[in-house]
Parts: structure tokens; C-alpha cells; sequence
């Protein structure tokens, strides 16, 4: 007697995750990868100002160069996570590193090839910004086809977690590094370690095992991988964008919002698996989740526009950026609920959502500063709208997995 379709599937889905031992291999490697990414992501702004001085751009075109990194990363959420559906999403990431790697690194001979130096560094942000467009969407599918539902909050939240410590890095050793030795040593730094990273992977992950999800079997298991964290990654978009440039010069400012969010990310991964094992229903814990990373986050940054203090700021920033850590187990993980087979390409369409809001509100967040003269209008957007999304996905947020048959049960 055959066994029914969707049991085959479950059977085969589960023969294709990793092991434990895998599990923590992938997990490690792919957290340092989200670290490089952010690494590369950071180093322009943090050698914006020193750039800006040798080139003579002014604050409109340095904010240019800036935000062009935006356009080229809508373009290329959906592609990266079809292609992570469809061929593996170890093997979109790898190339996609590769590419912006050798990017970052030769981003100091593109600053001097002529004296168009705006235009090459605009093309070079905007081109960055398509090849790392591809990463989440590729991870989410990568994860969502490799790991066990119940261990997908934890690994999405430490994978996650290397956004927070790239930016960390860049802001710590970038700055030591500018000070040094000059603004190339920041590319070189970032590029350099992202291409070791990619040898690596290539190297002792997959090639010499022989298969994407066998670092530690001696077989490549059937199936294709792929899922990774989403944001919805929702990139630290508001707050991180919103933040007063006088506040952006405090070192410790900078630094302790991002030492708070990683152990956020990990408890939050971590309380909602234990939550899951025991008993609760995976939409009440998703849902709980996005109350703390959107709601309570909200409360934060509401009090973060009407303080006038340095130190209560320092926390009010702390508490909210480390909160929305807790969306990494909300609804960034949901996607992977829902439908684990197409988990890329769902959490690219979200995901470019995410990154055109984050466009737009910043637009919007510069017109109501000129216009206000105050901050406090900014943190109250970044609060409604994430009220609105809160709102949004507790009447209409599902658990249901989606792509095996319509009469599954809800979570």
C-alpha cells in the first residue's frame, strides 16, 4: 500500500535537513556570512565623511552615493529567492558573495579611475545593492528546506544575529582602520574577508563533501536547499536610518544598540522554540513574537523622540533596536511556515516591500525633519507604521502550511 502523497513529501523534506552536527556548522558559517554582508553594506557609510573630503562631494551627493545602494537592492529580492527555490539557495549565496566581495574590494580603483568619481561610486553601490538583494531571499529558502520547524527561530535568529555584529565591526574596526590607514583599507578589509569566507564555503562545505547539505556526510542528500532570515529584515530600516547624525558620532551610541541586539536576537530564537515544544500553537508564538519586535519596539522609539537626554536616548535606542530583533522569530520565520518549498521567493516579495518602504520613509523622514526642525516627527512615523504592520499581521497572520494541501492544520 502507497503511503499518502503528502507523507511522501514530508518523508522526503525530512531526509534532505541536517543533521545537528550540520546544523551548527551551517548555522556558524552562515551567521559569519551575514556578518561579511553587513561588513561590505556599512563600509560606505562609514567612510562616507572622509570620502566626501577627497572627492569634494557635497551632503546632496554624498547622500546620493548613499542611498543608491537601495535601488539596485529592491530590484533583485524575488529573483534571488526563485533562484534559491529552484537551483539551491548555498549555491545563490555563494556567487552573489563572490560578486560583491570583488566589488568591495575594488571599490578604491573605481573611486580613481577618473574624475567621475560620483557616477563610479553610485554604479558600484547600485550594483552592490543588486547582488546582496539576492542573500535573505536565498537564506530563507536555504534554511526553510535544511532545518527542523523546530529549530527554525533559533538558527534564523543567530543567522540573523550577524547583521547586528557586522555593523558592530565595521563601526568598531572600520573606524580604527579609517584612521590608520585611509577609507580603502575599509573596502579592502570587508572585500577581502567576504573572499576568504566564499573559498572557505566552497572549499570545505561543498566541494571536497560533495553536496550543498553534507558538510559532515560522506553522501549529497537529494532535494534542493534554501531559506535564510527575513527581515521583513525589514533591515533595520527606521531606526537605523532615522538615528540624529550628532547621535551617529557618539561612539558609544553606536556600539551599544548592536551589542544589546545580538543576545535579543539569540533569546528571542530561543524563546520561541521553547515556546513551540511546549505546546503552545506556532501563530500564538509568531504573533507574540511580532508584539515585542514591532509593538514594544514602538514604545521605545516613541520615547527616544521625546527625551532630551543622552543616557535615557542610549537606552530608549538599545531597547528598541534589540526588540526588533524579535521579528527574526515573528514573521520572518512564518514565511517559512507557510510555504517551506517557495519560502525564497515569498520572502522576496516581502522583503522588496520592506526595502521600498525603507526608501520611501526615508524621503519622507528627511521632508518632515525640514519641515518640523524636530526628530520626534520621525520616531512617531516609525512607530505608526509599525503599529499598522503589528496590527496587520495579528488579524490576518497564518501558520498554516500552504504548499502540500489546503486541508493541513493550522498551527
Amino acid at each position: 500500500m502507497q503511503p499518502p502523497p503528502d507523507e511522501t513529501r514530508r518523508d522526503a523534506a525530512e531526509d534532505t535537513q541536517w543533521s545537528r552536527p550540520e546544523c551548527q556548522v551551517w548555522t556558524g558559517t552562515l551567521l559569519l556570512g551575514t556578518c561579511l554582508l553587513y561588513c561590505a553594506r556599512v563600509s560606505m557609510p562609514v567612510c562616507a565623511a572622509s570620502m566626501s573630503q577627497d572627492f569634494g562631494w557635497n551632503k546632496k551627493e554624498a547622500g546620493v552615493v548613499l542611498s543608491s545602494f537601495f535601488w539596485g537592492y529592491c530590484l533583485t529580492q524575488v529573483v534571488g529567492g526563485h533562484l534559491g527555490d529552484r537551483i539551491g539557495g548555498e549555491k545563490v549565496i555563494l556567487l552573489s558573495a563572490s560578486a560583491w566581495g570583488f566589488i568591495t574590494v575594488a571599490t578604491p580603483l573605481l573611486a580613481h579611475l577618473g574624475s567621475a568619481h560620483l557616477a563610479f561610486m553610485t554604479f558600484s553601490r547600485i550594483l552592490t545593492g543588486l547582488l546582496q538583494g539576492v542573500y535573505f531571499p536565498a537564506l530563507t529558502s536555504l534554511l526553510s528546506q535544511k532545518v527542523r520547524e523546530s529549530e527554525r527561530a533559533f538558527t534564523y535568529s543567530t543567522v540573523g544575529a550577524g547583521s547586528q555584529f557586522g555593523t558592530l565591526v565595521t563601526g568598531a574596526v572600520g573606524s580604527l582602520l579609517l584612521d590608520w590607514y585611509g577609507w580603502p583599507s575599509v573596502f579592502y578589509f570587508s572585500g577581502g574577508l567576504t573572499l576568504l569566507w566564499v573559498g572557505y564555503v566552497y572549499r570545505c562545505l561543498l566541494n571536497e563533501r560533495g553536496g550543498p547539505a553534507s558538510p559532515l556526510r560522506s553522501h549529497p542528500g537529494p532535494g534542493h536547499p534554501g531559506a535564510g532570515p527575513a527581515r521583513v529584515q525589514t533591515h533595520q530600516g527606521a531606526l537605523e536610518t532615522a538615528l540624529p547624525k550628532a547621535f551617529c558620532l557618539g561612539w558609544i551610541f553606536n556600539v551599544v544598540p548592536w551589542l544589546v541586539a545580538i543576545p535579543a536576537s539569540l533569546l528571542s530564537g530561543l524563546l520561541s522554540d521553547h515556546l513551540i515544544n511546549q505546546g503552545y500553537r506556532t501563530i500564538t508564538v509568531r504573533k507574540f513574537m511580532q508584539v515585542m519586535g514591532l509593538g514594544l519596539s514602538s514604545v521605545f522609539a516613541l520615547c527616544l523622540g521625546h527625551t532630551s537626554s543622552f543616557c535615557n536616548s542610549v537606552v530608549f535606542a538599545s531597547a528598541s533596536i534589540g526588540l526588533q530583533t524579535f521579528n527574526h522569530s515573528g514573521i520572518s520565520v512564518n514565511i517559512q511556515d507557510l510555504a517551506p518549498s517557495c519560502a525564497g521567493f515569498l520572502f522576496g516579495v516581502a522583503n522588496t516591500a520592506g526595502a521600498l518602504a525603507g526608501v520611501v520613509g526615508v524621503c519622507l523622514g528627511g521632508y518632515l525633519i525640514e519641515t518640523t526642525g524636530s526628530w520626534t516627527s520621525v520616531f512617531n512615523l516609525v512607530a505608526a507604521i509599525s503599529s499598522l504592520g503589528l496590527c496587520t499581521f495579528l488579524v490576518f497572520g497564518k501558520a498554516q502550511r500552504v504548499d502540500l494541501s489546503p486541508a493541513h492544520e493550522d498551527l
